[in-house]
């Protein structure tokens, strides 16, 4: 990660030997530049929608006084109601959890059923092993072909042999932007069950997929677990709100970890509006998935070898000094992108029509 140094912890301070080395996750902030970095989604809430999550909250302040519903069983029905409209599913409150952000939710699956480790496949979302280590969870590092595809075969040998509690797939994928396909996935899950193991799907970039998800495989295999995000599709970051797809009895274990009323009930009371103007949150996706081939082909016009994506980012290559190097020299011209930290590669997230605009002029200076 660019800018990233190792901390020098005082002699007093009893950190945890295995986190000595550890930074604290982040990407730069950058003021005064167009933000190309984080893969938010660049359309802001529509009025009518903030009109209605301000009405919705003087009954919330009114009553701050008292803690918010424990397992916020309301947002968890709509939830599951959205997921079965977009799926065509059939899931119950029972099979819903939220969170604050789909990080918590990792974290309180790992600290759940982390004993025997977890395996996830490199390059990916590069939180995973990061809480891993916070957790206390094992993590072995699989890797993925050149192409940052999955190596299907070696990911089935490996869940064989070393037998994690957890197994990690993220799909599509970050920071590549490629998907697992549906077909593929499956098989991980029957490796995953032949040796009583939790299959976890990050999907939280799914909205700009059009790849089947992973929901549809539970009802067969109750150890696949899918963890979705509101921020991204539905432009929602900053309120942050994660969800898991689960069997109930993966539900259950997770609630055994979670913090107490760790879902405020301003947040609660946000997403249960963001949820029912879903249709209107929503309608930007497709405008974000044509900006992203738009973009993508113009790269490719200008020299760059970009990497398919089904996300609302795209990483790309083929810059002709070191890319760490293009990525300052761009944040000196006003654009910051994001260095993943792959040799070779730069990822940008796609902006608005004017910001996208913005990063080809700005890029080109720097063509193969």
């Amino acid at each position: 990660m660019s800018g990233d140094k190792k901390i020098s912890w005082p002699a007093w301070l009893p950190i945890r030997t295995e986190l000595s080395d550890l930074i604290p996750y982040g990407a730069p902030q950058i003021t005064g530049v167009t933000a190309l970095n984080t893969n938010e989604n660049p359309f802001k809430v529509p009025a009518v929608v903030v009109g209605k999550m301000l009405e919705s909250l003087p009954q919330v302040l009114e009553n701050l006084n008292r803690y918010p519903d424990r397992d916020a069983v309301e947002l968890r029905s709509k939830l599951a109601q959205y997921i079965n409209t977009s799926t065509n599913s059939k899931f119950l409150v029972n099979n819903i959890w939220a969170a604050n952000g789909s990080n918590e939710i990792l974290q309180t699956l790992m600290l759940a059923c982390g004993g025997r480790g977890a395996l996830g496949f490199l390059p990916s979302y590069s939180v995973h092993p990061l809480i891993a280590k916070a957790t206390g969870t094992k993590w072995i590092a699989g890797e993925r072909k050149s192409d940052f595809g999955l190596d299907l075969d070696s990911a089935l040998s490996q869940i064989a042999d070393v037998k994690p509690g957890l197994t990690f797939i993220t799909t599509p994928n970050n920071p590549t932007g490629t998907c697992t396909a549906i077909a593929d996935i499956e098989r991980l899950a029957q490796a995953c069950l032949a040796i009583n193991g939790v299959l976890i799907v990050d999907e939280a970039y799914q909205e700009f997929s059009d790849e089947i998800s992973a929901v549809s495989l539970i009802s067969k295999y109750p150890n696949v677990v899918v963890v979705r995000t509101m921020s991204k599709a539905f432009a929602f970051a900053g309120a942050r709100v994660g969800y898991a797809i689960a069997d109930e009895a993966m539900i259950s274990a997770a609630l055994v970890t979670r913090l107490p009323y760790h879902l405020s009930s301003a947040t609660q009371a946000l997403a249960l509006t963001a949820l029912a103007c879903s249709e209107l949150l929503l309608a930007e996706v497709d405008a974000l998935i044509s900006e992203r081939n738009r973009v993508s082909k113009e790269l490719e016009k200008i020299g760059f070898i970009v990497i398919p994506s089904s996300a609302n980012f795209l990483l790309f290559s083929g810059f002709p000094n070191d890319a760490h190097q293009t990525w300052k020299a761009l944040v000196a011209e006003g654009v910051l992108i994001r260095d993943v930290g792959l040799p070779g590669y730069l990822r940008v997230t796609i902006g608005l029509p004017a910001e996208n605009e913005q990063f080809l002029a700005a890029i080109a200076a720097h063509r193969p």
